[in-house]
């Protein structure tokens, strides 16, 4: 589910993005809603990049430049967030070894990363997914920031 506006005036939620914006140094106002995810046992996220592929999406507030990627539960086993082309190290993804970097998803943890380099291209690198929960829940929110104020 994503937050929606009214949420997204509450004290917490705004000291949440502000402090996105001040590590992502990315303005508040380019970021979209809050998106909270739950993910049971089995379940997964196919590798996928961020960034727009169409016209359409990019209209309001441009490319999607950056991800965080914050984790809101640990009573999990599997569920990492892995990155298949990012090195060339092994790691456990869903209790299966994978070439790539994987993080395991910790409480108050918070990864980010980038869709697009420094020349504004898109990042093919950025690829990314979701490993299968072996047991517990998977509970994250994700973050994207854009181009351009989304507001």
């Amino acid at each position: 589910m994503f937050l929606n506006h009214d949420e997204r005036n509450y004290p917490m939620i705004q000291a949440i993005e502000k402090r996105i914006s001040v590590y992502s140094q990315i303005p508040v106002e380019n970021g979209e809603l809050i998106q909270v995810l739950r993910y049971e046992k089995n379940q997964f996220y196919r590798a996928h990049h961020d960034y727009f592929s169409d016209s359409f999406n990019v209209k309001r507030g441009g490319q999607r430049i950056a991800t965080m990627l914050m984790y809101l539960s640990d009573n999990v086993e599997g569920g990492e967030t892995y990155f298949p082309m990012a090195g060339t190290d092994e790691c456990s993804c869903g209790g299966k070894m994978i070439k790539g970097l994987c993080v395991k998803p910790t409480k108050g943890d918070a990864v980010l990363f980038w869709s697009m380099g420094l020349d504004g291209q898109s990042d093919p690198d950025s690829l990314h997914g979701g490993c299968e929960v072996l047991s517990g829940e998977k509970w994250s929110a994700t973050k994207w920031m854009r181009q351009r104020s989304v507001s």
